[in-house]
């Protein structure tokens, strides 16, 4: 089997650790949803919503394509990284995660949207750093977060528009 690289600069001998890479991120990234309920007569329908907040089925398609751009782009990080950049870089992604997952049980969970918006608040920081450590490992890692970095923007504004109108 030939380990050369394609002009992506993947080969297929990286497709198993890929592979995991990205399912792993779409099982943790979609795992708080199971412990929290969204759908109708729910806590989250009760309130008013931002003018700019897309409908509901939007963001199950655009969570799996940002867990699946964060799973590649961690990858690459795993792959491609040596020593202190690379523990940096990886830790780095693991706190962000944290807080990613920590947002949905706090805003859904919890029923906290103040609580979320501080905790949202954190893990957009704490993107931007990822990004800027994933950049001294791989650019092309840190490419793949500036999408997730943009919907979090979207994010963190419409849960304080939700926090100012409830």
């Amino acid at each position: 089997m030939s380990t050369r690289r394609t002009t992506s600069g993947f080969s297929r001998s990286d497709l198993p650790g890929l592979a995991v890479a990205v399912v792993a991120c779409n099982v943790v990234g979609a795992s708080p949803a199971l412990v929290t309920a969204t759908g109708s007569g729910s806590w989250y329908e009760t309130l008013a919503r931002p003018e700019l907040a897309p409908p509901n089925w939007v963001f199950g398609p655009v969570w799996t394509l940002l867990f699946t751009l964060l799973g590649v782009a961690a990858y690459l990080v795993l792959r491609d990284g040596r020593g202190r950049a690379r523990t940096l870089a990886l830790g780095l992604f693991v706190a962000q995660y944290v807080l990613n997952v920590s947002w949905t049980l706090v805003f859904f969970g919890g029923q906290d949207i103040e609580g979320g918006l501080a905790v949202i608040a954190v893990l957009w920081a704490l993107i931007a750093a990822t990004i800027g450590a994933f950049a001294r490992v791989r650019r092309a890692a840190a490419a793949l977060l500036v999408p997730y970095l943009a919907w979090v923007s979207f994010a963190a504004y419409l849960n304080y528009a939700f926090w100012t109108l409830n």
